[in-house]
């Protein structure tokens, strides 16, 4: 049952990548096939103050900017096929979202949609200072959703949605008659999780390599890209500390603005791509469902299926995303430099 699915979804990404000592990124050449490592990926990345808190990015090529943003319980790693192709026309950055990756992971902080939105908005005002095309994956692309709309400043120039999420956990989709039927345990769970001792044991064998493997499989739909570094990538040592609090208040925490909301109030240039066999936001559930319908409402959305395709087509079949994605991003008009703001 898709709603089940989407359930263990927040009960599987659960793990964090281990922070490492940074360096300034340098330029790619790579070819478009290349997948970079996760150890040239960690040479590439360095660390923005934001807060008071330490947010990890990578920056890479020349050209119009672009922000990749990962999924949950994903990092900056899990664009290891993207940013080599992109960064030959593209200057890109890739950012680890507060609480993920080797970004901080604050004791005692609640984390929110709104909250992420408001970090990519202040990251592109004081990092990238130019207008920039949102690329996001899953609970990513429902952030990059709600920067856009919220942009009061041509700082987004245009977004890319890869199976975007109806909200940062379940509590967003109650009008599937599928997780009406659930709610009760949802409940249940979200008690249990806020059970320090019990969340704890589910934390760690969840984040138990095989176990991973076994889910990543389900939801990848080339079971080809499930391999030992993509394991990693979402494992990583999850004893960070902060690693489990931040599990515990995105599954338990408030859901979020919708996407089925805002889409209407973003009037930029919108690329959606959506794979067709993702388990946890499938295209016949309610957000889905939205958004196959959304390119006759809005002229500015297009869409395109991507065949045989999970929750994470640019890790999943990055050749796919990428046939659509750059003569789209190449197709885009220029656009005007914004102006800085002035202490």
């Amino acid at each position: 049952m898709a709603a089940l699915a989407h359930h263990h979804r927040v009960l599987s990404f659960t793990s964090f990548a281990t922070p490492r000592t940074h360096l300034p990124c340098a330029s790619s050449s790579s070819p478009p096939t290349h997948a970079s490592s996760l150890e040239e990926l960690s040479r590439s990345c360095t660390t923005w103050s934001w807060r008071g808190m330490r947010v990890n990015y990578l920056v890479r090529g020349e050209g119009p900017p672009v922000l990749l943003v990962h999924g949950f319980g994903a990092s900056v790693a899990h664009w290891r096929r993207n940013i080599g192709v992109l960064s030959e026309s593209n200057t890109v950055y890739a950012i680890d979202l507060l609480g993920f990756g080797a970004s901080d992971k604050p004791a005692g902080f609640s984390y929110t949609m709104e909250t992420w939105a408001e970090l990519i908005l202040e990251f592109l005002d004081e990092v990238v200072k130019r207008p920039t095309v949102l690329v996001g994956n899953s609970v990513g692309s429902l952030a990059c959703v709600i920067a856009a709309s919220d942009s009061t400043r041509d700082l987004v120039r245009g977004l890319v949605l890869l199976n975007c999420s109806g909200g940062m956990n379940n509590k967003a989709i109650v009008d599937d008659w599928r997780i009406k039927l659930l709610l009760p345990l949802l409940w249940l769970i979200d008690f249990l999780l806020k059970q320090k001792s019990i969340a704890s044991a589910l934390f760690g064998r969840v984040k138990e390599r095989e176990n991973l493997k076994n889910i990543l499989m389900s939801v990848y739909g080339n079971k080809e890209a499930v391999d030992d570094e993509l394991v990693e990538i979402i494992r990583g040592p999850a004893d960070t500390e902060g690693a489990l609090d931040a599990f515990v208040s995105t599954v338990t925490g408030p859901p979020g603005p919708s996407p089925i909301a805002l889409m209407p109030t973003i009037k930029i240039p919108v690329l959606v791509l959506w794979g067709d066999e993702d388990p946890f936001t499938p295209i016949d559930g309610p957000v889905g469902k939205y958004f196959s319908g959304l390119p006759s409402e809005l002229s500015n959305v297009r869409l395109y299926m991507l065949a045989g395709v999970g929750h994470c087509p640019h890790d999943d079949r990055p050749d796919l995303v990428h046939e659509k994605l750059l003569p789209w991003l190449a197709s885009l008009p220029s656009a005007a430099e914004p102006e800085v703001a002035v202490a």
